[in-house]
């Protein structure tokens, strides 16, 4: 946990805090915060591409979770035993009534000296719910249960979102506090089990060994970046819908550290009961212990078996899991709908924007229907390991250069002192400029030195999907200097460097949307006839001071587009 801890000071929660204070300033979602150097702008459709491979494969992982939730709801979970059609002679289960638990504990002791040991969940898993093919490029049939709870979940999460973050931001408020309820009932269960110390002592133990180890810093990376949600555009989305002058410095702090307390106290949660099994099945807890899907649908569900009213706690698990990925779905499926509506900006597709987010739910659904098939297993994990992973880092590192040395630190430090009062603290201004830059890029230079390629189990991947994998990171990062060339070439000057520098200056219609907010070096200049003029016959009259207060007190929404889009 020390590299993660070390990610989340030095890079979590000051990157977080930019991408809140950036969204908020501006009032505009991930492609017209860039507004502040136009020549940037590919950073947005750079998170836009993230975003929507993200939004893509963590459906999929949402619908297994429901799928497990409805096989739950049995007297008996079908995991349990070995005495099913699709399980193996090689299958052991420890609770399988032909074989005594003393009998069933020294042939797993002997299973697991000889040989990878293959439970009833392990195999339940791969031959009954994925009926896992031998090759990513064997696609075979789909998975109908698994389609069908592919549909329930983006449908769960369109309606959720039929009306915007007005809709979305009531059922949070559900999704975001009953895990809790429901981990503390798991950890309540879970320390009360013999076994459930030394799964702890696992989890708390560092590993020294691999700390000089750079996938393990990237992998720290990555989490910081998934749970905190830095450079999805998600935090520049949703913090466009805040009041002009909220405190989002607070609020960076507060959800940084109780997102990251949160993981650790997961962390219990999961390893007491690991350690539960370990005990169990008297052996290590590192040969029970697992990393991805394997952990939420193998390890974690066959510890679950070992329980009373096994059923109850499944059920309660796999709700929590559905609950948590909502939420991340929710904030993925707005960035794209608040992108699309806010880079259009005409009143046509601002009245229409639930057919927006229908359309963009049904091509997220017709576009995961490869992953619910036979090998879609395999194409998750890639997606996973390289869609949105190395992209991640690369597009913060270029956001932060862009904002500090583009457009300009002490520019950026005054925005901020206008919006909240007072500057960002010295910390802040120091990780901003030189620390989280600096260890995204090492990160990023060792991880490329160190790299191994993916594998699944006993399975390695050929060249021709890891080469997929890289296209698919490439394909966002790609953005970048793509329409910045674009940029470049269509910004007026004689000469290169007179181009540069008007594709890289802030436009005139950066800053605070709202006119009340334009203050400073914002503030409009009017001539006096100008300005007489203005008084005497107001644009639009018949809207006047109605509609501005519509705008933003009541809604909470201190961008045009959005505050529209919030009254409509």
């Amino acid at each position: 946990m020390f590299p993660y801890f070390i990610m989340l000071v030095f890079c979590g929660i000051p990157l977080f805090f930019m991408e809140l204070s950036f969204g908020q300033f501006a009032s505009q979602g991930c492609l017209g915060v860039w507004r502040v150097s136009p020549m940037f702008k590919g950073v947005g459709y750079g998170m836009m591409v993230v975003s929507t491979y993200i939004g893509i494969y963590y459906n999929v992982v949402i619908c297994i979770a429901f799928y497990y939730f409805f096989v739950s709801m049995t007297r008996v979970l079908p995991w349990t035993y070995c005495s099913n059609t699709w399980n193996t002679p090689d299958c052991v289960g420890v609770l399988d009534g032909n074989v005594s638990s003393r009998a069933a504990l020294n042939l797993t002791r002997f299973l697991n000296t000889t040989q990878k040991r293959t439970s009833p969940s392990e195999e339940y898993w791969r031959r009954y719910v994925l009926d896992l093919s031998d090759d990513i490029g064997n696609l075979g049939e789909v998975r109908l249960p698994l389609l069908g709870c592919l549909g329930v979940s983006w449908v769960v999460v369109f309606l959720c979102l039929i009306k915007g973050v007005k809709s979305s931001g009531k059922v949070v408020y559900f999704t975001a506090t009953f895990p809790y309820v429901v981990l503390t009932i798991l950890f309540v269960r879970g320390i009360t089990l013999e076994g459930a110390l030394t799964g702890i002592m696992y989890y708390l133990t560092p590993q020294w060994d691999k700390i000089l180890d750079a996938k393990v810093w990237g992998d720290a990376a990555s989490q910081i970046f998934y749970s905190l949600g830095c450079a999805w555009g998600g935090l520049i989305t949703m913090a466009s819908y805040n009041k002009f002058h909220n405190n989002c410095y607070r609020d960076s702090i507060i959800i940084s550290i109780t997102n990251c307390a949160t993981s650790v106290y997961a962390g219990f949660v999961i390893f007491s009961i690991l350690g539960f099994m370990a005990n169990h099945l008297g052996v290590d807890v590192s040969k029970v212990a697992d990393h991805g899907p394997g952990l939420a649908f193998v390890a974690y569900p066959e510890a679950l078996t070992l329980l009373p009213i096994s059923p109850l706690w499944s059920i309660l698990f796999f709700f929590m899991l559905i609950l948590l990925g909502l939420g991340t779905q929710f904030c993925l499926l707005e960035t794209l709908v608040t992108a699309i509506v806010d880079e259009v900006g005409n009143e046509w597709i601002i009245r229409r924007k639930t057919f927006v987010t229908l359309g963009v739910a049904v091509v997220g659904f017709l576009l995961g229907v490869p992953l619910t098939t036979q090998a879609g297993i395999y194409w998750l994990l890639l997606m996973d390991n390289y869609a949105a992973s190395f992209s991640l880092v690369v597009i913060s590192c270029i956001m932060c250069v862009a904002i500090m040395y583009i457009y300009g630190h002490r520019s950026y430090f005054k925005d901020i002192e206008m919006m909240l009062g007072f500057p960002p603290p010295l910390f802040f201004q120091i990780c901003w400029r030189f620390i989280s830059p600096a260890i995204i890029f090492f990160i990023l230079v060792f991880t490329v030195i160190q790299y191994r390629p993916i594998s699944y189990n006993d399975y390695i991947y050929p060249t021709w999907a890891i080469s997929i994998g890289f296209l698919m990171a490439l394909s966002s990062v790609i953005c970048i200097p793509i329409y910045a060339i674009y940029k470049v070439c269509r910004s007026e000057g004689d000469t290169l460097l007179e181009r540069l520098k008007n594709a890289t200056k802030a436009s005139k219609d950066w800053g605070p949307a709202l006119p009340e907010h334009r203050s400073g070096r914002y503030a409009p200049a009017f001539s006096p006839s100008t300005e007489s003029h203005l008084e005497v016959q107001p644009l639009q009259p018949e809207k006047g001071r109605s509609e501005a207060a519509a705008a933003s007190p009541v809604q909470g929404s201190n961008g045009s587009a959005h505050s529209q889009d919030s009254r409509l």
